[in-house]
């Protein structure tokens, strides 16, 4: 029992502090008070923990879930709005495309079915900015990012699964060092769910929440589902897809954007470390989501340490929780030979970052790959014909 214990902990508490700042900053960067992005931050906490503790039990297997950490990095690179209210329609929209997708098998196939390397290469290009930020804080701030680069280098070394979660810890040091105790002081600290009314924008809807959606269920739903089955449980897609679109669209109305199947944080409770008695995992997952809730106790004081660092300081963490993404998404949009053109063209499209009738990059970068797509298809050889005798 304590062994599933430790890997239900273990998992939350790695999950948390891989990603958080990089949630705090994505909702920042679309216009969130860091009220509204506290509120979020516990919204994300509470209602991934809930689900995860609801379904595992319903279905005696480790289902566990996260908050979409592509989807935080598309919040951070996108700077779509500056209205936080036109973000949380985004939000919301995103969720509903969630649930109409477990409702609606013929939408769930057609977004597993965009090509890899089309969703590989948005997903790079997304992550690849935020990933760049660790050379950049390396000139602007050399004093805090070198130490937790150099924390990173090491742990990545020696202990793998502990790099992230100490170059996290090693930035909140750096932060509080350079800071002094003033942000302890931050009304924020005493997280509450701060209700925000959603605002339809088109363009935001188009440009943040579509592809929101989208690297949701490319980038955590789908290999969510494929660990799952790699340890051999058969998680039901319609109550997993219509639990965190629920989820996610009333989270929504707090500031939370979406909540998904984990990926790597599964691994940890899904598989054979966790318990040698797959039919006892479950209780690992249930252990995780009980510990997410009591992780969002702690989101105004979070959320008051990422406001109180340079900006440049938070991002380059997040680049470098986001590496290890970054090298899976190119190996994966290069993959195959006969679409790198279109691939690399959707990376820099997306990369660069360039808004077009107030649409951001992500979009583009999806439809100008869609286009060389069908541009470069190769038609079908005729099939071989028998000899006639």
């Amino acid at each position: 029992m304590l062994q599933l214990i430790a890997a239900g902990v273990v998992a939350a508490v790695t999950g948390f502090a891989s990603s958080f700042a990089l949630v705090v900053a994505g909702l920042g960067a679309v216009g969130a008070s860091p009220v509204q992005a506290a509120s979020g931050l516990l919204a994300l906490c509470v209602l991934q923990g809930v689900l995860a503790m609801v379904l595992s039990l319903r279905y005696r297997i480790p289902l566990s879930f996260a908050w979409s950490t592509p989807g935080a990095a598309l919040l951070l690179a996108s700077g779509a709005t500056g209205d936080f209210s036109a973000a949380v329609g985004a939000f919301l929209v995103s969720g509903v495309l969630i649930v109409l997708t477990g409702l609606w098998p013929a939408l769930g196939r057609a977004i597993t079915g965009i090509p890899r390397p089309l969703a590989s290469a948005m997903l790079a290009g997304i992550l690849f900015p935020i990933c760049v930020a660790p050379v950049t804080a390396s000139i602007e701030v050399p004093w805090l990012a070198l130490p937790v680069i150099a924390v990173w280098v090491l742990l990545h070394r020696f202990a793998p699964r502990w790099a992230t979660p100490g170059a996290m810890a090693a930035t909140a040091i750096a932060i509080a060092a350079s800071a002094g105790t003033a942000w302890l002081t931050d009304p924020v600290l005493t997280p509450t769910l701060t209700l925000t009314p959603p605002a339809f924008d088109p363009v935001v809807l188009v440009s943040l929440g579509v592809p929101l959606y989208i690297v949701t269920m490319a980038g955590q739903n789908v290999p969510g589902f494929a660990v799952l089955t790699t340890f051999g449980y058969s998680a039901p897609p319609r109550p997993v897809l219509v639990g965190t679109g629920v989820a996610s669209a009333i989270g929504s109305f707090a500031g939370a954007f979406v909540v998904n199947l984990a990926a790597i944080t599964a691994a940890i409770m899904a598989g054979p470390d966790s318990h040698p008695d797959p039919r006892r995992r479950w209780l690992a997952s249930f252990t995780g989501g009980a510990t997410y809730v009591v992780l969002g106790l702690g989101a105004g004081l979070m959320t008051a340490l990422v406001a109180a660092s340079p900006p440049i300081l938070i991002t380059a963490a997040a680049g470098l929780a986001l590496l290890g993404a970054l090298v899976t998404a190119i190996v994966s949009a290069l993959e195959d030979e006969r679409q790198r053109i279109v691939a690399i063209a959707t990376f820099l499209v997306v990369a660069s970052n360039v808004q077009l009738l107030g649409i951001g990059s992500a979009f583009w970068g999806l439809v100008v790959g869609g286009i060389l797509l069908l541009m470069f298809r190769r038609p079908r050889e005729p099939e071989p014909t028998a000899a006639a005798t």
